[in-house]
């Protein structure tokens, strides 16, 4: 794709309704299609574009992973793997393309108005941060959000109580109108209606004409142990309700987790630096390790360890998300150089060095002395 702005390449605002995306893909493919352009590649090229775009923004879960991460986001499903209902994607492109067949051959839905069968609520998505520990054993959270929910004065309808839609005088309920340009007799979405051949002159007073109401909702979610940054948990029937008897659509929630104070995470690995001294590493010591439940255990550091050395500790890590078992702790040893000595700490290491052969430097004490050393 040329521009990877999707809005731009449709010609809307990022703020632009399903309605004003669909509007704005159907002059786009009545523009550009093939049938339409033979032997115009830029014309191909241009559809094909538009077409990729309505497939995106149509979709609110796509549509919310491209806003938030951008187009390469996509490639990859957006970093998840779940359901998606394309169905309503197909009604539109049916839709559509029935208005590009009728321009040539007049025909396509001018004699019904548009399907409103029932269609799924959009998905939600919230993000939860969650304490290192928290992610590692599971745990239970609340959640709030605000999410749509029916009407309950009008059950859906957008119709205030007593009344109902009118047929619409454009279309006479048929949801289209025909316009003959010269030759060509062209089906299109009344403007009236915007193709659903009705008009309500009585919307209800609480939700507007909208069928739905904003309302906020508090949910218990268990997080199962092992979650990491970047997990995505689904919660299916728990998005916005749908207007027209569909099922509700799915929350989604991303997972953030904060740093440790002393563990770093691999997978479902653990990693420690443990440090000790030089007495420590050469003769052996047994250091007390913490493990993630906030308990402890001993482990043995054997005599001659060098600095940097690592160890791996099986079954002591995370609990694998996707039932691999439990993985490793890693411990990696540091050993520690003195900074500050006593002079009976220094004569030690000296004495040390002397018999092992090394050679060390050696303290003089202060300029006075080592030129009276030096006289003498």
């Amino acid at each position: 794709m040329r521009n990877k702005d999707l809005y731009v390449i449709l010609g809307i605002s990022r703020n632009a309704t399903q309605e004003e995306i669909k509007r704005a893909y159907r002059k786009k493919a009545l523009e550009y299609h093939p049938d339409r352009n033979p032997d115009d590649p830029e014309a191909e090229e241009k559809f094909k574009e538009a077409s990729e775009a309505y497939s995106i923004l149509s979709d609110p879960q796509k549509r919310e992973i491209y806003d938030r991460y951008g187009y390469d986001a996509l490639k990859n499903n957006g970093g998840f793997s779940g359901y998606t209902d394309f169905s309503s994607i197909f009604d539109d492109f049916g839709d559509i393309f029935g208005d590009i067949f009728g321009d040539f051959f007049g025909f396509g839905h001018s004699s019904r108005r548009r399907k409103r069968g029932p269609k799924k609520g959009e998905d939600l998505w919230i993000e939860l941060n969650l304490e290192f520990e928290e992610a590692i054993l599971g745990t239970e959270k609340e959640v709030e959000i605000p999410r749509k929910e029916v009407c309950d004065v009008c059950n859906g309808s957008g119709v205030e109580p007593g009344h109902k839609k009118d047929i619409c005088p454009t279309c006479k309920g048929r949801g289209t109108i025909r316009i003959s340009q010269g030759f060509f007799s062209i089906t299109q979405t009344c403007p009236t209606c915007n193709g659903y051949g009705e008009i309500n002159r009585h919307p209800c007073k609480k939700c507007n004409g909208k069928g739905y109401v904003y309302k906020n909702k508090k949910l218990k979610v268990k997080i199962p142990a092992g979650v990491d940054t970047g997990t995505k948990i689904r919660i299916e029937g728990e998005g916005e309700a749908s207007v027209n008897g569909g099922k509700r659509g799915d929350l989604y929630i991303s997972i953030n987790v904060s740093p440790h104070k002393f563990f770093r995470r691999e997978g479902d690995d653990l990693y420690i630096d443990v440090n000790i001294s030089f007495s420590q590493a050469a003769l052996g010591t047994i250091v007390s390790l913490p493990t993630v439940d906030g308990k402890s255990f001993d482990f043995k550091i054997p005599a001659g360890t060098q600095s940097g050395t690592t160890f791996k500790i099986k079954g002591k890590g995370i609990k694998s998300l996707r039932g691999y078992g439990t993985g490793n702790m890693i411990v990696k040893v540091n050993v520690v150089t003195p900074t500050k000595l006593s002079e009976e700490e220094k004569e030690i290491f000296r004495k040390l060095a002397k018999i092992r052969g090394e050679s060390f430097l050696e303290n003089k004490g202060t300029l006075f002395n080592r030129v009276k050393d030096f006289f003498n």
